[in-house]
């Protein structure tokens, strides 16, 4: 999870306007413009896992609607979510850090234990000095089951989800690599292609920033470039 910009577009505004006809009608809230803007706010990401291009997209409630009609169709509580996090998540953790108001990956650490022939886990932790909350715990909790599973079809899911990750990570690592020993102009498009990949619209972009964090030798060119720029 990192921070997502929800930002004034063409297709918010139509989504938006589509939430409201569809409050004064009782009618769905998941209609194609809401979808089409929530692929484009939340670069077409999960926004709990960071996974693109999953074979089945949902629209999740921030805050559990319930009963409540404002809920139901508010924006700013609609995020799009994999059907694997947002059957997790439902109404069970609530509530969790808002992402599109908080840099969740400055409060929570997102790290990769183990190595190669041992077992790799993935690990959620508040970060030291901040101040605990429920928020955090709860949105811990959270990413510690999507990313390990409880039920049986879970922990299928989230080793698929587990493997895509340290591929994901694998390849990052190697550009960081390839950057240190490269000089001139390559170095730079090298340069240029990290802090990409560092970005919101990357995949699985928080625990890319925590390669970086932990690695303050090998990474301190590239340390909070997500921020600079």
């Amino acid at each position: 999870m990192v921070k997502i910009e929800r930002r004034d577009t063409e297709k918010t505004r139509k989504a938006i306007q589509s939430l409201e006809k569809a409050k004064q009608k009782s009618g769905k809230y998941n209609t194609p413009e809401v979808f089409e803007a929530l692929q484009e706010t939340f670069h077409g990401k999960c926004y709990i896992c960071e996974k693109k291009n999953v074979t089945s997209w949902e629209i999740e409630h921030l805050k559990p609607q319930g009963k409540d009609v404002s809920l139901k169709y508010d924006w700013h509580n609609l995020f799009l979510a994999c059907a694997h996090c947002n059957h997790i998540k439902g109404s069970k953790y609530t509530p969790i850090l808002d992402c599109t108001k908080i840099d969740v990956d400055d409060v929570i650490s997102f790290r990769k234990l183990g190595y190669f022939g041992t077992e790799e886990l993935l690990d959620f932790k508040r970060v030291d000095g901040v101040a605990d909350s429920q928020e955090i715990a709860l949105t811990c909790e959270l990413l510690q089951r999507v990313y390990s599973g409880k039920t049986t079809r879970e922990k299928f899911e989230a080793k698929v989800l587990r493997n895509d990750v340290m591929i994901e990570l694998s390849k990052f690592k190697n550009y960081i690599r390839e950057y240190l020993r490269l000089t001139g102009e390559n170095r730079r498009d090298a340069f240029e292609l990290i802090c990409r990949e560092l970005k919101s619209n990357s995949l699985f972009t928080a625990f890319k920033r925590w390669i970086v964090r932990d690695n303050p030798d090998w990474c301190r060119d590239f340390m909070d470039c997500w921020k600079k720029n």
